[in-house]
């Protein structure tokens, strides 16, 4: 299989596929909105909506998100969402998972693959396999324009299951981060088993009979071969990062409320402080320069691209109060974040 070069996502929050735009559009025009404003609006042509290495970044997708909801007064369009997503929508990893063996096997093909369509700065999907638990990260703060994320990649997942298996009752439980909007019937009805929202993850529970499942596609030579293309195209993206990217992969997660040392990042990396730091030298940075650079370039996207409070980036950006905040965007950007995000919204 041709290998194309993968750029690194140019937007320090992260970027994902038009796979998921197009399924974001297909549910709009399903509850009755009208998509081609919303196009123009967000410069989505046809051409670039077929593509499959088209990128969008996570903040616009989030605003394009918002507006489909306000445009559908719809605030469950992430339940339709999922209700609409099939396996070609997550591109090879889910046409690898609809072949696997089981529906643990696909779930954790989909998972380990989730790179090849989104690189997101707050970490990656996780899969437990003894709870039969698929976890997506936590991007909280949560707000209207980010709820929408969690409901449609937990309700895609659940699809998957049914689209494989045949079932519809194929969870024993749904953990949802974000308090409740108001709507819990409804997300119970959709799922089809007990919602807790304001959990302390997102996660599905898949009943032991659906874990073990054969799905209806499965084909194991199939698999064999899909898997071999993800595992190519995945060694395609790691190959472009030097050991700089992987630690600033690493740092942004560990942020929340907290700065991470060399010795967390050293560990995740499987390395000791000392090789890690002489790795970096060689590269021409260090630790606390790349931790200094990930919190300069997180700082501006999210004053540019989220409605964030000022606060709630303070503690994004793992700084001990706002005011140590406030002084380090003044240090990197010579003007307070208050006022920079006035002079973006007033165009300047």
């Amino acid at each position: 299989m041709t290998q194309q070069p993968r750029p690194k996502a140019t937007n320090a929050l992260g970027d994902i596929s038009l796979l998921y735009v197009s399924v974001l559009l297909r549910a709009i025009v399903a509850e009755g909105g009208e998509i081609e404003k919303l196009k123009t609006q967000f410069h989505l042509n046809d051409s670039a909506l077929a593509s499959l290495d088209a990128r969008i970044s996570i903040p616009r997708y989030m605003r394009l998100g918002h507006a489909g909801i306000t445009l559908t007064e719809n605030p469950a369009l992430g339940l339709r969402m999922g209700a609409l997503t099939r396996p070609a929508d997550a591109g090879l990893a889910g046409l690898a998972a609809e072949t696997a063996q089981s529906v643990g096997q696909a779930l954790s093909t989909l998972i380990r693959y989730s790179l090849l369509t989104s690189q997101n700065s707050r970490g990656e999907p996780t899969l437990d396999k003894t709870r039969r638990l698929a976890r997506f990260h936590s991007i909280s703060p949560y707000n209207q324009f980010n709820y929408f994320v969690v409901d449609s990649i937990l309700a895609a997942w659940v699809q998957l299951v049914r689209h494989m298996t045949g079932r519809y009752d194929v969870l024993e439980r749904v953990r949802i981060e974000y308090p409740s909007i108001g709507q819990d019937e409804l997300f119970e009805s959709w799922f089809r088993c007990p919602v807790e929202f304001g959990a302390t993850e997102n996660s599905i529970q898949l009943k032991e009979s659906v874990w073990l499942q054969t799905p209806a596609q499965a084909h194991t030579a199939m698999h064999s071969k899909l898997t071999q293309w993800c595992e190519e195209e995945l060694t395609e993206i790691r190959q472009g990062w030097s050991v700089a990217d992987r630690v600033q992969r690493l740092i942004t997660p560990l942020l929340r409320g907290e700065t991470p040392t060399l010795e967390t990042l050293a560990a995740k990396l499987g390395t000791t402080p000392w090789t890690l730091q002489r790795q970096l030298s060689s590269e021409g940075t260090g630790f606390r320069q790349l931790l200094d650079k990930t919190r300069k370039q997180l700082a501006q996207d999210y004053i540019r691209e989220t409605n964030a409070s000022l606060s709630e980036i303070a503690w994004l950006l793992g700084f001990a109060n706002p005011p140590a905040f406030h002084k380090a965007y003044q240090r990197w950007y010579g003007i307070s974040p208050g006022e920079s995000r006035k002079a973006i919204r007033q165009g300047k």
